[in-house]
């Protein structure tokens, strides 16, 4: 038996068709988070995270960060000892925004560890902002778990 041509036109258009409806519903059920809500907003105000940073640059030392199980480490230059400060530690987890973690810190000393409320796997970017006198300081840092 064969097939005729206007047989096999009408096969390959209908696998055309299907293979392309299999594709939208697969691209539908696509989940991504955004790195923010606001992202422009927050693009507008980048400008004062450059100048943080500079600040942090004129430190006799950059912060060190360090890992376990269950904490996170700071470490922060000798200009910061004996002193109060207030900072912002915020584990941003680039696959998915439920797995982020904030935690507002006020610090004395050069040194902070903060105990996390759950065990976490895998790497995280560690935006660490903080405040001494007036003056603003912002620093990154990729850590794992």
């Amino acid at each position: 038996m064969r097939i005729s041509w206007g047989h096999k036109i009408a096969a390959v258009y209908i696998t055309f068709i299907s293979g392309i409806t299999f594709l939208v519903f697969k691209a539908n059920a696509q989940h991504f988070d955004l790195v923010t809500e606001n992202y422009y907003e927050q693009e507008l105000k980048y400008q004062d995270v450059i100048d943080q940073q500079k600040n942090v640059s004129g430190l006799s030392a950059a912060p060190r960060y360090g890992t376990t199980a269950g904490t996170v480490q700071v470490a922060l230059p000798a200009e910061f000892e004996g002193r109060q400060w207030k900072g912002h530690l915020y584990l941003y987890r680039p696959s998915s925004a439920a797995l982020d973690l904030h935690k507002d810190v006020p610090g004395n000393g050069r040194a902070f560890v903060w105990v996390l409320p759950k065990q976490l796997e895998g790497s995280y970017r560690l935006k660490f902002s903080w405040e001494l006198d007036g003056k603003k300081f912002y620093d990154e840092s990729v850590v794992s778990f």
